[in-house]
């Protein structure tokens, strides 16, 4: 009996390292800023930091995903890009909006954030919905030239969905006048 107990303690104490720190794993992905929106505030901070962190997974995660909510995702442009890129909104979905922020997202240098701005922002709450609107101003950083500048109203409407995470699920953008809109950019780099 004396010689079962004294084999596995010779094992232990003679063992195999497994008491000695190693070296740490470099990670597979960077960082991110994202938190589950249990709040409407957090859904917009989400949003801005997608954009900072160019991440079109967080991006994502802003809209309604029909797995968890009836709701479906409805894009409305403004007026001035409506009619500059009439063949692409019919048919605007999440899809849509994965391929324009994956090629915006490209085009910009790794090392420059893109910079979402939100400025006279309103929370109107509508039965189980919630409107936000607020003005926007969106610079798209370039390689070799000026940075593109996006300037405009917006309204979303957001729900809580089954997992009690706020998301949005309409979309109104409105442009102002003689300036590029964020349909624009949408417009030109889906």
């Amino acid at each position: 009996m004396k010689t079962l107990f004294i084999i596995p303690l010779l094992f232990l104490v003679t063992g195999c390292d497994i008491f000695e720190t190693r070296e740490p794993e470099t990670p597979d992905q960077s960082r991110t800023n994202y938190i589950t929106a249990s709040e409407p505030e957090i859904l917009i901070q989400n949003l801005i930091n997608s954009f900072a962190d160019k991440d079109v997974n967080n991006y994502l995660n802003t809209f309604v995903d029909q797995s968890f909510t009836e709701k479906i995702f409805r894009f409305v442009p403004s007026s001035t890009a409506l009619s500059r890129f009439q063949n692409i909104w019919q048919g605007w979905n999440k899809d849509a909006e994965f391929q324009y922020f994956n090629n915006v997202k490209s085009t910009v240098p790794d090392e420059m954030p893109i910079t979402l701005s939100l400025s006279n922002q309103s929370f109107t709450f509508l039965g189980d919905s919630l409107r936000y609107t607020a003005q926007y101003f969106l610079n798209v950083p370039q390689l070799n030239s000026d940075p593109q500048i996006y300037e405009g109203s917006l309204e979303f409407s957001m729900v809580r969905d089954s997992r009690s995470v706020w998301v949005i699920y309409f979309w109104k953008d409105n442009a102002i006048e003689d300036k590029p809109s964020w349909s624009d950019l949408k417009g030109s780099a889906y």
